[in-house]
């Protein structure tokens, strides 16, 4: 079942990146049907949190996405390289994201193989934001769409993730966050 747009519109992006662990990532790319559970997620908190593109009510070309209400699809490049996807969270004005930084594939398998430039899956096949877009066909040209469509979307296909299989930590890669670096705001999912 497709996520309702009230899935995202909560306003703590924490226990939604929580809730995100087992929700399975589908796209549909050129008539290309691929699809990844999702494993690893990380939260960004908009105007208050150092590590977030909106920190501070920064507003930008790029990060105006986040600044929509909840359920768009906000992708940026990463080193001009790597397109990232994030989850748009919370009402319109409160700037809040979720990263997706690992899946397990589960629909496609050959393709996102493909795109990767992979003969086989290897345990990081798909473990890494970067990896995880290119895998699944996910381009900074998408920013802005609705998760609601048929480009992006996530269903709940009914894993269940136990509190026990969920590690929390700080997040990758953001250590000119200061103190909001070591925020235990990136979960992974053990076990998938």
């Amino acid at each position: 079942m497709k996520l309702s747009s009230d899935f995202y519109t909560g306003e703590d992006a924490v226990q939604i990146a929580i809730n995100l662990l087992g929700k399975v990532l589908f796209t549909n790319i050129n008539n290309k049907l691929t699809a990844g559970i999702i494993t690893e997620t990380e939260a960004y908190l908009g105007v208050s949190d150092k590590a977030s593109h909106a920190y501070n009510g920064r507003r930008t070309v790029r990060t105006e996405t986040m600044y929509l209400e909840g359920g768009i699809a906000y992708v940026y490049l990463c080193y001009g390289i790597h397109s990232l996807f994030n989850v748009v969270t919370a009402l319109e004005n409160t700037p809040h994201a979720v990263l997706v930084r690992a899946v397990k594939a589960y629909k496609g398998v050959d393709i996102m193989l493909k795109r990767r430039g992979l003969a086989t899956i290897t345990p990081l096949a798909f473990v890494g934001p970067g990896k995880v877009s290119q895998a699944l066909g996910i381009d900074y040209s998408l920013s802005g769409i609705s998760l609601l469509e048929k480009k992006i979307w996530i269903e709940d296909k009914g894993f269940i993730i136990s509190d026990s299989s969920i590690e929390a930590g700080p997040r990758i890669g953001v250590d000119y966050a200061a103190e909001d670096a070591l925020l235990p705001y990136r979960f992974v999912a053990k076990g998938i």
